[in-house]
């Protein structure tokens, strides 16, 4: 395992209490355990959206594109701590100020590695300074580029096994920060068997 993968994740119950911890590795290992997770979205002033694609050594959906940073908090660690950690990390960028647009539940399973994303995500949204510096760590990031919100969420129907499963759920609470899922009022629960190509989101209720 790599150092990331013996780091501490949060478990947390579908409301989102925590109740213990576990590694990352073993949180993703099938059938997974649902552990606190976020998803960043940094946005430039003419309200653009920063992808990265992921580096083709991740454990966990490589090369696909996904919004501008995921990670966990560490147990008793604050999302906001922990997010501008990781955006250091993966993009050689911030502090920025985030703020949290929703959450949701999904549960997706990777087809070439196995491995299992079943997290209580938290949806940040930080403002992006144009002339704020960008360095991608390779290990990280692939590629970065800039894209319109909307005609992002078009895209993803098009072509969903370009991007990270839980790209779509980030989108929608980007879009409609009441998080409520466009056309699915109420919860969905996800199969066992889903993978990433037909797994949909369950919403986290808030």
């Amino acid at each position: 395992m790599t150092s990331r993968e013996d780091h501490l994740v949060e478990l947390v119950d579908d409301a989102g209490r925590a109740h213990g911890d576990t590694t990352v590795a073993a949180a993703h290992q099938p059938p997974g355990q649902l552990h606190r997770a976020f998803s960043v979205l940094l946005m430039d002033p003419d309200g653009q959206v920063l992808l990265q694609r992921r580096a083709a050594v991740k454990t966990r959906f490589p090369l696909r594109w996904a919004n501008s940073c995921c990670g966990h908090p560490r147990p008793g660690e604050s999302l906001a701590e922990a997010a501008n950690r990781r955006l250091k990390e993966e993009l050689g960028t911030g502090p920025v100020e985030l703020t949290e647009v929703g959450v949701y539940v999904y549960y997706a399973e990777d087809p070439t590695t196995g491995r299992v994303e079943f997290e209580y995500d938290h949806v940040l949204r930080g403002e992006f300074l144009p002339a704020a510096p960008l360095r991608p760590d390779p290990d990280e990031v692939a590629e970065l580029r800039w894209a319109d919100p909307a005609a992002l969420e078009a895209e993803l129907d098009r072509d969903p096994r370009s991007y990270a499963p839980w790209l779509g759920g980030v989108v929608n609470r980007l879009l409609r920060p009441s998080g409520a899922p466009s056309g699915a009022p109420g919860s969905t629960m996800i199969p066992s068997g889903s993978s990433a190509d037909d797994a949909a989101e369950r919403s986290g209720g808030r």
